[in-house]
């Protein structure tokens, strides 16, 4: 386990398990290759599926995401969704990591209200990668406690707080076609 607080493990790439606004999440800086790519093995997750980046504001997220890309109509709709349990399909940076972008050109982003994580990504002045704290295919969990029940041992800090209480994930909308992925 590495040592130190939160913002520390998070920089020397450790794998976090912190409250969303329904369920815990599982995440890491999504600047580190090895952390995203020990997070998916984790999981038993396919690096085809994509990560979220979850963040305090929109800022954070800009260096990931083709803003230029976002029409000027759609750019008010899509500010509008947050902060909030809303993850939208943006159009990814050319460069961004496939193994957050998964298969696709576009990369899934949620700017979150959870007060924590506002104050993780604002001191360690980026978005986290976000993936339900289970692994693929077993029920989400909503508590810490249920995090340790998954993860006994192989996670390097679990920020023991609690969810906003919404009794499931957030919806994914296509940001630009307004089509509801999940609901």
């Amino acid at each position: 386990m590495l040592k130190g607080s939160i913002v520390d493990i998070f920089h020397q790439g450790g794998i976090i398990a912190y409250p969303t606004e329904a369920v815990f999440g599982l995440g890491c800086d999504p600047d580190n290759e090895k952390a995203i790519e020990k997070l998916l093995a984790l999981k038993n997750r396919s690096k085809d599926k994509g990560l979220i980046l979850l963040a305090g504001n929109y800022s954070q997220v800009l260096p990931y995401i083709n803003d230029n890309e976002i029409p000027q109509d759609k750019r008010c709709s899509v500010l509008a969704r947050w902060p909030g349990p809303i993850t939208q399909i943006l159009p990814a940076n050319i460069n961004l990591s496939p193994l957050i972008s998964g298969a696709f050109n576009t990369v899934a982003v949620r700017i979150t209200n959870h007060p924590d994580i506002v104050e993780l990504c604002r001191q360690t002045s980026k978005p986290i990668i976000s993936t339900s704290a289970n692994l693929s295919g077993e029920p989400t969990v909503n508590s810490w406690q249920e995090v340790l029940q998954q993860f006994p041992y192989q996670l390097d800090y679990i920020l023991k707080g609690q969810t906003l209480g919404l009794t499931k994930p957030s919806t994914i909308i296509n940001a630009l076609s307004g089509a509801v992925i999940r609901s």
